[in-house]
């Protein structure tokens, strides 16, 4: 036989060989059956928001008046005499007005603290098949909720 002949069946015996091993440790693993996995609906009961509640605090320019404003009761007559005691229940300290810092008004840094909140998740109720389950969830499913249900059997020699 000539060298380039030999050379092509021993690479052909060669993977004859390796696919019989391979074939050997297929058949040594035992064969695992696919999951029985179906979608339903459950019915939600409640969908409660979670909140994140963040904190900020910012430094506020405020500028008040370098005199205090007095209002003159005596020269308002009438119907400007009601408004005025209106705005003077309403607004916080009389005495003192804001205005702008163009005004030449006294101006100070002041810091003015925030909250927000907002919804990070939902707290879902649910149930399906006469069972009630409670689940965090991303967002708000609605009416219905689809869940995944999933059948597998326990073989003797697993541990559940």
């Amino acid at each position: 036989m000539t060298a380039w002949l030999a050379r092509p069946l021993l690479a052909a015996a060669c993977m004859v060989c390796a696919t019989s091993a391979l074939a050997q440790d297929v058949e040594a693993a035992p064969a695992r059956q696919p999951e029985n996995v179906r979608v339903e609906y459950a019915q939600v009961l409640r969908a409660e928001p979670v909140f994140q509640t963040l904190h900020a605090t910012s430094m506020v320019e405020r500028c008040e008046a370098s005199t205090p404003v007095h209002d003159d009761d005596e020269s308002q007559t009438g119907f400007a005499r009601v408004i005025g005691a209106v705005k003077g229940a309403l607004t916080p300290d009389p005495k003192v007005d804001e205005v702008a810092p163009s005004a030449g008004g006294q101006c100070r840094m002041v810091p003015m603290e925030r909250e927000f909140r907002r919804p990070v998740a939902f707290d879902v109720d649910y149930v399906h098949r006469g069972v009630k389950y409670r689940s965090r969830l991303p967002a708000d499913p609605g009416n219905r909720l689809r869940v995944r249900i999933s059948v597998t059997p326990v073989v003797s020699g697993e541990t559940p």
